[in-house]
């Protein structure tokens, strides 16, 4: 199995958490605002993905509505256009589509995407979302990489889209509904069992557990360690003794030179 590695742009700058947002600026989490402000600083971009009904692949990090819309229930259950009309709070935009921000990006700075879980308990019940993204991407001229949580939807890119570069999204495991998955499903991701079984070259990992044994260990063995979410230069200076990048919110990260 292939296993590309991060472009050297993912490695080197600092990625904006659903891209570079500042509500009180106006700038939404995953919104065309916050994408345009990253471009204009420079950073790369992290965003989410989940479905529509209908199938196609949106820039929204919830699995539902109510915390950042004025409207309620799960996004999966209205259309790409209900979607687009539906107004991101104190802003007058709607849900982008990842069609619309690829064209927005076009390649101007790297772009990490991270495919959330659709199987609702991290297992096989993906794919969907998975090759609407593939066939999206697979046009994309920029520096890029894909990244889940769920495993499972890695080895469904690393299918569909082998010369991206795939990694996991990994944490302790612990609270936000984590301690009500099966013990063996939970020991397994703990583990990142699947690390290698999907072809990945990276974890984005938490940043307060980077000393892990086995983020320690993949790093020794060559991947890529990046982490998340910093939300000071405090934090990102005790991060970046473990992990090679960051993905940061809340402060303007410093941008290392070429």
């Amino acid at each position: 199995m292939q296993r590309p590695r991060l472009p050297e742009t993912l490695r080197r700058l600092p990625v904006a958490h659903r891209a570079y947002h500042d509500r009180a600026a106006g700038r939404v989490e995953n919104s065309r605002a916050a994408i345009r402000a990253a471009i204009d600083t420079g950073y790369a971009i992290e965003i989410d993905l989940q479905l529509s009904a209908d199938g196609h692949a949106m820039v929204f990090h919830d699995d539902d509505l109510d915390r950042l819309t004025q409207a309620a229930g799960p996004v999966r259950a209205r259309s790409a256009a209900e979607l687009a009309g539906i107004r991101l709070t104190d802003t007058d935009e709607g849900i982008p589509s990842l069609a619309e921000v690829l064209h927005l990006v076009s390649g101007r700075v790297p772009l990490l995407v991270e495919l959330k879980d659709q199987d609702r308990g991290f297992g096989p019940g993906v794919g969907t979302l998975e090759a609407t993204t593939a066939r999206l991407l697979a046009g994309y001229a920029g520096d890029l990489a894909v990244m889940s949580f769920n495993p499972h939807s890695m080895a469904q890119m690393a299918r569909l889209l082998p010369r991206v570069p795939r990694g996991l999204t990994t944490w302790q495991w612990r609270g936000h509904g984590a301690d009500d998955l099966p013990a063996e499903r939970r020991a397994s991701l703990l583990a990142i069992a699947d690390y290698d079984r999907v072809g990945a070259s990276f974890v984005s990992h938490n940043w307060t557990d980077l000393m892990r044994p086995r983020v320690r260990e993949l790093a020794a063995q060559g991947a890529d360690v990046l982490c998340w979410t910093i939300r000071s230069a405090e934090e990102e200076t005790e991060a970046r003794k473990m992990a090679c990048n960051i993905t940061f919110e809340g402060y303007p990260a410093t941008i290392p030179q070429a």
